[in-house]
């Protein structure tokens, strides 16, 4: 089997049917099989599914297992000579998964690929990541690609062939099966946020490549998963984020990230908290904005918490219930 595709869903529904329509078509030249690992959906997405592409294979987990995990699930069962990672708000133009499976057969050295990342109107999304850095996480990052695009590339810079990166934003990312069977799958210390950087992190550490390649182009609605939960995303990404540092970067450089943010976001709500007090701006972007800054500098000052961030569960803990289940 050539391809195999693992989605994770978390209350999406409708954008999941979309992604899966579009999956199909993008798959019709390779052999595969698609995984949705659900992690614990109450909108009827795992019916819907069952419904409408019946030969989907699905992992329906009671709870919110968070992303790594339930990729990882996904990565158990998965036959095929390359693995799909595809959030559901992702949806690959019909040539897509066939440019990015052509260019890894052609590549041997390579690990992993991903394509052009585009906003709903077309325009390019930033698709290229650099690993998390002092530099990176402290200073501004457009600043940066502005000022050194070789270092640090943007969706700004032309980039019109194939060409070898840090990291990928992992909304549609293939990796060759081979690879994960000797680094390992995800790290599901990460819950949600740059589990795919630390993936490719460790690849290139084994020495594999990372590949950007353009021709391949992907429609994604960012962040849809987590916008009805900005302060608890918010808190979640600088969990990732302390944990990346703390495994990759040693304790002096986690303290000075630690110690940076809280300047940052000290400054930061201070700002956004005084505009929101003007007429009209509370119940503005710029209000909620405020308020999810607000919490993430309680989050610091209260020594990073774990119960903080995006919910674990979506029903009483207390209540029990099976284990995951395929469906």
């Amino acid at each position: 089997m050539d391809v195999s595709a693992v989605i994770v869903n978390w209350n999406t529904r409708d954008l999941l049917l979309r992604c899966l329509a579009a999956l199909g078509v993008a798959l019709r030249d390779q052999s595969h099989e698609v995984w949705l690992v659900d992690n614990g959906s109450q909108d009827g997405s795992v019916e819907a599914t069952q419904t409408g592409f019946p030969a989907v294979r699905i992992i329906a987990n009671p709870e919110n297992r968070g992303y790594a995990a339930a990729v990882n699930q996904g990565l158990a069962g998965a036959r095929g000579r390359y693995v799909l990672l595809l959030n559901t708000d992702a949806l690959p133009m019909a040539d897509a998964i066939h440019t990015l499976f052509g260019f890894l057969e052609s590549h041997p050295e390579a690990a992993a690929a991903g394509g052009q990342l585009l906003r709903p109107d077309g325009s390019r999304q930033n698709s290229i990541a650099n690993f998390p850095s002092l530099t990176t996480e402290l200073l501004n990052k457009s600043l940066l690609r502005l000022l050194l695009p070789g270092r640090f590339p943007g969706k700004g810079r032309d980039t019109p062939t194939p060409v070898e990166v840090e990291s990928l934003v992992g909304a549609c990312l293939l990796v060759r099966r081979e690879v994960v069977d000797r680094i390992g799958p995800l790290d599901e210390r990460y819950f949600f946020f740059l589990e795919e950087t630390d993936w490719c992190y460790r690849m290139r550490r084994a020495g594999y490549g990372i590949y950007y390649v353009p021709q391949a182009r992907i429609y994604h609605l960012q962040g849809a998963s987590a916008r009805s939960f900005e302060a608890e995303a918010r808190i979640e990404y600088h969990r990732s984020r302390l944990h990346f540092f703390t495994k990759h970067r040693g304790r002096m450089a986690t303290a000075c990230l630690r110690g940076g943010c809280l300047v940052r976001v000290g400054m930061d709500a201070a700002a956004l908290g005084l505009v929101s007090l003007l007429p009209g701006m509370g119940e503005s972007r710029i209000g909620r904005k405020a308020q999810a800054a607000r919490r993430l500098l309680g989050w610091y000052l209260r020594g990073c918490p774990a119960v903080d961030g995006l919910p674990r569960q979506t029903r009483d803990p207390l209540a029990g219930g099976a284990d995951a289940t395929e469906a």
